[in-house]
This record gives structure tokens, C-alpha cells and sequence, in this order.
């Protein structure tokens, strides 16, 4: 009789016969038939081996909650600015000639940056001081006048009081008498009108000199110079073209060593600011792009008002920025340390997960196994988070292969790193 069995391996519900039979007796069996065989009575061992003992322990790293000293901070975005803005505008009209700068290089003061054409200002500086000229000739005539009728004056009021004796006399009649008084009054009144003479062509002098210094000026102006250290942007207005007196600007300089960071902190901490403030505040700032490059500077400037609207103060900080770490208009973060947490206590900040209900971690327990436990987090610095509530220091929590963990997993510790090439 032939028998039937059932085989369970690699292939579910294979059905295999064996047996004697005269029908099958001298019949030669393939070699696919014999392989399978073979492999399904592995497959069958192999089950039938493996023990059972649940769920294998979970790779995972696991680091302990330490108790440091960490500093107080508030991190918030703060934006750069410039130390100072300088708009160049021309203070004369006229063609611009050319420019002496190369745009978004750095200028130093007094570096000549752009001019306009001189030709018409140096006319005018000729024509005032030419004017002035005239009037000094003419102010020397003045003078040379009232010498000459001075001593006419001086002559007419000896004549004049001699014939006045003569006629006393009888010698000399009054009439000539009369005729020598008026002559001397004369003489005196010409004195006075050559004395006001002298005044007016001085008060023309004086005009004439400061329309002088005012074409000086104005040539002057025809050269634009840097009123300060800084960096130069793009040239707004190329040479060809006529500007005005106080029209669009030619050129924004900024300043930016040392350069500013404005950046706002909550209402609550301008208490603590400004006792800390009395002492150089440190302040550091760095980008995202490269946060192990930090700018270090000092708090400057405490606004006098708080916002209203988002209930933040403005601060400013000064930083030297000599190797232009930082650019105006950046976006930066900012440190701001106030004061020192002792004994605060620490985990890696990838230890701490987020959850449906808030921030937690996973505790490893004596028995290796996991349970999630709900922490409160102060703050963050660097890779390092201080955990006010949830956990104590000694304790040890998983900061790599969260994952796979759940409530009462056993855990097997592996070194950081190598959680993802470990296999449950």
C-alpha cells in the first residue's frame, strides 16, 4: 500500500507519497523529486530547532544622565546690522565723470570715490575771485579819497576859522567869512561820504570772499570722498550720467567693523539683562551654515521701550567682526549667557524624543528592559539638554534606536553608531 504525508519546509501543503507498490517498483525516480525532498525535511528540522523564547533583545545606545554645570542662556534669531549706513549723495549738479572704487571692495575715509565734472565750479571760483579783486581796488580808491578829502577838510576848517578872526576884525568881509564856514563843511561831508564809501566796498569784499569759499566749496564737492571706514555696495548711478543736489544716492557705504546684532528677549528676563548688563555681557552669534565659527561681543544697547505687540525688549550687541564672520542683513542665532545652572542634570539632547503627549525619554531599567518616561526639558546647548523634571542623574537612557522600542523591551547595549548594523 502506498502512504500519504503532509511535508512542511519551504513549500506549504506539498504532499509527498512514498511506500512500496508492484506499479511503481523498478521505476526510476527523478533528481528535482529527490532535492526537494531533501530540502523540505531541512526546512522541517530547522523549525523544530528553534527555540522559543520570545522577542531577542534590541540594539540600541544607551548613555547616563550626568550632573554639570551649565550655563543659563537664551538662544533667540537675531539679525546683523551695520554699525553705521552712509548714503553718498552729490552736493552739486553736474555730469559724473567716473568712479575710483571698485564695488564691494572696502574704503577707508577720505578715499576718493566718484567725480563730477569740475569745469563749471572752477569758472565760478574765477569769476568770485575776480570780483573780489574789484572790490579791493575799489576799496583802496575809498581809502585814498578819504585821505585827500581829509586833508581838504582840514584845510577848509583853517581857512574858515581864520576868516572868521579877519572879519571880527574888520579886515575880511563876512561874506567870505560864510563862504570858507561852507567850504569847510563841504570838505567834512566828503570825508563822510568817502567813509561810507570805504564801508561799502568792505561789505562787497566780504561778499566777494565768501562767494569765493563758497565756489571753493563747491569745487570741492566735485570730488565725493568716504566719510567713514566701511564696505562699499553696488554703484547705483554710472559715470555719464547727470546728478543732482541731494537726489538718489550714488553709493551706500556700511560699516561693518565693528557691526551690530539686534535681536529681541522676553519681557520676563529684562530684570536679569540689566543686572547683568552693569558687567561686559557676553554675546555670541554664529549661522546655521557654520555653527562652530562663533562671534563673540558684548551687549550695547538696552531699548528704552518694551514691544508691546510681541512682548519682547530689543538689545543690541557690538561685536569687532575683524574677520567679517559676520555680513549685515544675516540672520544669525544668539547666545546670550546669564548666569550658571550648578549640578544641573544632563542628557544628549537625542535621547529625547517627541511624543503625543509631550517630550519623553527611554529610562533602561536594572532588568535591561525600557520604559518611556515623560521629561521636562529647560533648555538646549549644543548636544546637551537639561532636564528639569523626569529624570535623575545615574540613570541611564537610550539615545539611539528608539525606534524599536517599546514599553518593557529588552534592550542590548551596543556602541553609539553601530545600532543600525546590528540585526534582531
Amino acid at each position: 500500500m502506498l502512504s500519504e504525508h503532509t511535508l512542511w519546509g519551504g513549500s506549504p501543503g506539498l504532499r509527498v507519497r512514498y511506500g512500496r507498490s508492484p506499479r511503481v517498483v523498478g521505476q526510476a525516480v527523478s533528481p528535482a523529486f529527490l532535492l526537494l525532498l531533501a530540502w523540505s525535511l531541512s526546512g522541517c528540522g530547522k523549525q523544530q530547532a528553534q527555540p522559543t523564547g520570545g522577542m531577542p533583545p534590541v540594539p540600541v545606545s544607551v548613555a547616563v544622565a550626568a550632573s554639570e554645570a551649565m550655563p543659563v542662556q537664551i538662544r533667540v534669531i537675531g539679525t546683523v546690522e551695520p554699525s553705521s549706513t552712509v548714503q553718498i549723495k552729490s552736493q552739486v549738479s553736474g555730469e559724473l565723470l567716473s568712479a575710483h572704487f571698485t564695488e564691494g571692495s572696502d574704503v577707508h575715509k577720505d578715499d576718493l570715490l566718484l567725480e563730477i565734472d569740475p569745469r563749471p565750479y572752477q569758472e565760478a571760483l574765477a569769476q568770485a575771485e575776480a570780483a573780489g579783486a574789484k572790490d579791493r581796488a575799489q576799496l583802496a580808491q575809498a581809502q585814498a579819497n578819504l585821505a585827500r578829502d581829509t586833508a581838504q577838510a582840514k584845510s577848509a576848517e583853517a581857512d574858515g576859522y581864520r576868516y572868521e578872526q579877519l572879519a571880527k576884525e574888520g579886515v575880511a568881509s563876512q561874506m567870505q567869512a560864510s563862504q570858507s564856514r561852507a567850504a569847510a563843511d563841504a570838505a567834512h561831508e566828503s570825508v563822510r561820504a568817502d567813509q561810507a564809501a570805504i564801508d561799502s566796498a568792505r561789505a562787497s569784499l566780504e561778499s566777494d570772499q565768501s562767494t569765493v569759499a563758497r565756489a571753493k566749496l563747491d569745487l570741492g564737492y566735485c570730488e565725493i570722498r568716504s566719510p567713514v571706514d566701511g564696505r562699499a555696495g553696488n554703484l547705483l548711478v554710472h559715470p555719464g550720467n547727470l546728478v543732482k543736489v541731494d537726489d538718489v544716492p550714488l553709493v551706500v557705504i556700511n560699516r561693518i567693523a565693528p557691526i551690530f546684532v539686534s535681536f529681541g528677549v522676553p519681557e520676563e528676563q529684562l530684570g536679569v539683562v540689566r543686572q547683568r548688563a552693569r558687567s561686559n555681557l557676553v554675546v555670541e552669534a554664529f549661522t546655521d551654515a557654520e555653527p562652530n565659527r562663533i562671534a563673540r561681543g558684548f551687549l550695547k544697547v538696552i531699548d528704552n521701550t518694551v514691544d508691546t505687540n510681541t512682548g519682547t525688549i530689543r538689545l543690541k550687541a557690538v561685536f569687532d567682526n575683524t574677520d567679517r564672520l559676520l555680513w549685515p542683513g544675516q540672520f544669525v542665532n544668539v547666545l546670550l549667557a546669564l548666569d550658571t545652572q550648578g549640578n544641573a542634570t544632563v542628557v544628549p539632547s537625542e535621547a529625547v524624543q517627541d511624543g503625543q503627549h509631550g517630550q519623553f525619554v527611554f529610562v533602561v531599567k536594572s532588568d535591561q528592559t525600557v520604559e518611556p518616561r515623560p521629561v521636562t526639558v529647560s533648555r538646549t546647548i549644543g548636544r546637551k539638554a537639561v532636564i528639569a523634571k523626569g529624570v535623575t542623574p545615574g540613570e541611564t537612557v537610550v539615545t539611539d534606536g528608539q525606534l524599536r522600542l517599546f514599553p518593557g523591551a529588552k534592550i542590548l547595549p551596543v556602541p553609539a553608531g553601530k545600532v543600525d548594523n546590528q540585526t534582531l
